[in-house]
């Protein structure tokens, strides 16, 4: 039981350190969140399909005769917020809790979501993350490797892994019917994308994991993208050619034996950073 509550405050910890550094770009007065002034937005997807947007990463729910299906779930402290503003689109239990990586800003509710009706999905490497630091029941209990099908609520959701992208565990969800996807943290909307290196992201995997995107997209499909607005094809275009120029440009003047300073100093990406620059991601953070 000791072991148990020790695992459990070191997760609510770790979301607690995950948030303050989200936040670390902001004045010094607003680096602890403020949790009570988080409200969910919701907005309705139709077909039963849902998206929340809280403090941590964009979530999707799916309601229907099969009960509940969540993506992703947010910080930690937001739990008890999270899981009302699910309850206010259906009172049926919780099936299903998919996570798209390991980051708390989107598997910190896994424990409260968690219940006996619950099996929690996520890549092989979510979980091998995950036990260095989350309780038991914020596990995921079903991994997969490669791909993953979930028949639910008269729809398919097919769960995909890319390597080597934001992490080494994202997964990317096709819900064909619906002509809907949620990329997670492959695809930050609007904004130079967070890479993980320690975790084991890498550019050229966030590249190539945007092109699978672009190849599952049509001209009507609607994308989740792990944080930002929903976006369509057009924007996954825009995204590509942004991450693609800004590592050809930066790989010219580190081949031409510049060092990071002399690179920043140059700033490459100077005409991207009004447009994507945000504060968690400066423009001289994502020249580095």
């Amino acid at each position: 039981m000791q072991i148990a509550t020790a695992q459990r405050d070191l997760y609510a910890l770790s979301c607690l350190v995950w948030a303050v550094l989200f936040l670390a770009a902001l004045p010094a007065a607003a680096q602890e969140p403020d949790w009570d002034a988080v409200e969910f937005k919701t907005t309705d997807l139709g077909d039963g399909m849902h998206l929340l947007q809280g403090m941590g990463g964009n979530i999707a729910v799916s309601t229907g005769a099969d009960g509940t299906l969540v993506i992703d779930d947010d910080f930690a402290p937001l739990s008890p917020k999270l899981s009302a503003a699910i309850q206010a689109l259906s009172a049926a239990p919780i099936r299903y809790v998919l996570n798209t990586h390991w980051h708390a800003d989107h598997t910190g509710g896994n424990a409260a979501l968690n219940s006996a009706a619950t099996t929690i999905l996520a890549h092989d490497n979510v979980r091998t993350r995950l036990l260095t630091e989350a309780p038991p029941a914020a596990l995921p209990e079903l991994t997969f490797s490669d791909t993953a099908t979930l028949h639910f609520n008269g729809h398919e959701f097919l769960v995909f892994h890319v390597h080597a992208a934001h992490t080494d565990g994202d997964a990317i969800v096709h819900i064909k019917d619906l002509d809907l996807i949620h990329a997670g943290d492959i695809l930050f909307n609007g904004m130079y994308p967070f890479i993980d290196l320690s975790s084991g992201g890498s550019v050229g995997g966030v590249l190539a994991a945007l092109k699978a995107l672009l190849a599952l997209a049509g001209p009507e499909t609607r994308i989740i993208a792990g944080h930002g607005p929903v976006a369509a094809r057009q924007d996954l275009q825009r995204t590509i050619s942004m991450i693609a120029d800004a590592r050809a440009s930066v790989a010219a003047l580190a081949g031409a034996g510049k060092s990071l300073a002399e690179v920043q100093q140059i700033d490459p990406l100077a005409a991207y950073h009004e447009r994507y620059a945000w504060f968690f991601i400066s423009g001289e953070r994502f020249t580095e």
